[in-house]
């Protein structure tokens, strides 16, 4: 099937949803798209970072800092001492993975030679 066809596929449904009513009650409906998100984004990182958001997915260097986060309130709460020296252990160890993630992203080299952050 050509482009020509799919475009005139995607534009048909695109109509029929529209006549439908699909997109009267859209957030942000009649404001402008903040995309400066999407265009601070590194052009390497864009499309798997709109995948992971559409997903409701965060990057591991989030989910990571969501898992340091729980386990300090859990150390805060917690009684025994020996359990909260293995929780300490645990944020040390989420807080190096952060850490090297960010670095990983940092170094990695884009195909022209120059430094782009990677996806992991």
């Amino acid at each position: 099937m050509s482009s020509n066809a799919w475009q005139l596929i995607a534009e048909n449904r695109i109509q029929e949803a529209f006549e439908r009513g699909e997109f009267d009650n859209l957030p942000g409906k009649g404001q402008p798209l903040d995309l400066t998100g999407y265009f601070s984004t590194p052009v390497a990182g864009r499309m798997a970072f709109s995948l992971l958001k559409s997903a409701g997915v965060l990057p591991p260097e989030l989910e990571l800092l969501k898992e340091v986060e729980v386990l300090e309130k859990a150390e805060a709460r917690c009684r025994d001492e020996r359990q909260r020296a293995r929780i300490r252990d645990q944020i040390q160890s989420r807080r190096v993975a952060f850490a090297l993630s960010l670095e990983r992203r940092h170094n990695t080299r884009r195909t022209d030679g120059t430094m782009e952050p990677s996806l992991v």
